[in-house]
């Protein structure tokens, strides 16, 4: 199959996906979580089980803003709220009761913290990021022998974060999804799963131009179709994963699994219709040049 025919299909989906992530952190942002912004954790204990759902809903009812709430077993649950008060405090426990339908609702934890990621540590993984990436685009274009294969692979590499921050944007107006500490660690996971997906395709590329003569066109095309079925197999154990996580894991890990689903997703797009195609055109570019001289 012709993959690379529909590379300005690729790059026009890729483009849509880039600018609406762009309109939506312009107009929106990103929601941060109590990693972020500090907040209250509180933990009790119950007689029976209680539904969290409903719990949750109670205390923005009255005012507190839940990020997420944990059951830690035995009757026990962790709540992760705005930073509140004294006078807070007392007011949890009675709703607490209420819910309960009784007066044995045990205080276990009730502490404020401030944010535990704040504006040093965003920037040192920030520069973090920076010196993979070119440690990543260093060591790519040494092995592949050609700058061009570094520089395409990160461009997917990166291709691939910003939409997934963008479409985090899109779920925390819409669907409440906050940027924590978990969100930065599925984030900085996606650029490694992008970039080992890319490698394996590269890979067979310069396997294929060592036994075989043709265009870089040719070969490449080649080169997808080898590795896709393989590619998609390995996505897709890690898919069902993430989607029984999401569907089963409760509130503390769905924003989680689901960043690590739609990175996962991403990187298995943008290295066949991304990373590959950047390569076919630059090829194409240089060649163009070459003739115009």
């Amino acid at each position: 199959m012709d993959w690379l025919k529909y590379r300005k299909l690729y790059f026009s989906i890729s483009a849509v996906l880039i600018v609406t992530g762009a309109v939506s952190l312009f107009n929106w942002g990103l929601k941060p979580g109590i990693d972020f912004q500090g907040g209250t954790i509180a933990e009790y204990g119950f007689e029976k089980e209680i539904s969290t759902e409903e719990t949750s809903k109670r205390l923005e009812d009255e005012g507190v803003q839940v990020f997420s709430v944990q059951d830690v077993g035995e009757g026990k649950y962790m709540f992760r709220m705005s930073s509140l008060t004294i006078t807070d405090q007392e007011k949890i426990k009675n709703i607490f009761q209420e819910i309960a339908q009784s007066d044995q609702v045990e205080e276990l934890r009730f502490e404020t913290v401030g944010p535990s990621v704040g504006p040093e540590l965003i920037k040192k993984t920030i520069y973090a990021a920076i010196i993979a990436s070119l440690a990543i685009l260093l060591w790519v274009a040494f092995q592949f022998k050609s700058f061009k294969f570094g520089i395409s692979a990160i461009l997917a590499m990166f291709h691939d974060s910003f939409i997934l921050i963008g479409i985090f944007s899109i779920l925390g107006h819409y669907g409440g999804a906050e940027v924590d500490f978990l969100f930065v660690t599925a984030l900085l996971t996606t650029l490694s799963f992008s970039v080992h997906d890319t490698i394996v395709v590269y890979d067979r590329i310069r396997e294929t131009q060592t036994k075989t003569d043709g265009s870089l066109y040719e070969i490449a095309n080649r080169a997808v179709t080898e590795t896709m079925v393989r590619s998609l197999n390995n996505s897709f154990t890690i898919i069902f994963m993430l989607v029984a996580l999401i569907l089963l894991g409760g509130s503390t890990v769905k924003w989680f699994a689901s960043a690590l689903f739609v990175g996962t997703v991403l990187g298995t797009y943008s290295s066949p219709f991304v990373a590959v195609p950047l390569i076919v055109y630059w090829e194409k570019i240089e060649k163009n040049l070459k003739r115009a001289k």
